[in-house]
């Protein structure tokens, strides 16, 4: 009985630590990073301040912990779209495409983790995560590269590169309404097929892996 109560507690202290996380996850999207505080999150959790603090003593605490959450949930989506793709330079646009159809659903919450400007302490937090990301698309150009899907180039740069350039059409999404998914899926082919040619992908190929690329379709 008592592991059992433990148990229960255990699941009930986690669910509250999710339900901390999520409304610091939707003030960073509708106001950025710099809004996510204690008092606020609290009332959008429907908890007391004091339990926010027992979980996350600062405001740096909860928005690492944020970051981090929303990083480790894209590294997972684009390990696992490239891992399905038949080969590396089908990984890397798999990868690509992933990143813009994920992001481009939440725009302001990939603004404010990414682009938005915020306090210096959260740049710093947010570059180590921003950094974990790029990685993953170092390691899905590395091996276009080493299979000779690619011209010569310095992998990280490249990846850095194209990195932003993802990052920014996500962020601030040029489309009279990005919230319907047939404009979506057109900008995550357009923005996808900017990045391939930018790492050196003939132009057929690339329209070749994207436009008709089985992997384009909402993730979630």
């Amino acid at each position: 009985m008592p592991y059992r109560r433990t148990e229960r507690v255990l699941e009930r202290l986690a669910g509250r630590r999710e339900d901390i996380l999520r409304a610091s996850r939707d003030i960073a999207a509708e106001q950025g990073l710099g809004a996510v505080q204690i008092v606020p999150v609290a009332e959008r959790a429907g908890i007391a301040a004091g339990t926010v603090y027992r979980y996350f003593p600062t405001k740096a605490d909860l928005v690492e912990a944020l970051l981090k959450t929303i990083a480790e949930e894209e590294i997972a989506a684009l390990r696992s779209s490239a891992t399905a793709a038949p080969g590396p330079l089908s990984a890397l646009a798999a990868a690509i495409v992933t990143f813009l159809m994920r992001t481009m659903r939440r725009p302001g919450l990939l603004a404010a983790v990414l682009t938005v400007p915020a306090e210096r302490e959260l740049d710093g937090l947010r570059l180590v995560w921003r950094r974990a990301l790029v990685a993953e698309f170092e390691i899905a150009v590395r091996a276009a590269l080493a299979a000779g899907h690619l011209p010569e180039q310095e992998a990280k740069l490249a990846a850095a590169a194209i990195f932003g350039i993802l990052a920014e059409c996500a962020a601030r999404p040029p489309a009279e309404n990005p919230a319907d998914p047939a404009q979506r899926r057109s900008l995550a082919q357009a923005a996808a097929l900017l990045a391939l040619r930018a790492l050196g992908v003939a132009d057929a190929r690339a329209r070749g892996l994207v436009v008709q690329a089985p992997w384009l379709v909402e993730t979630g």
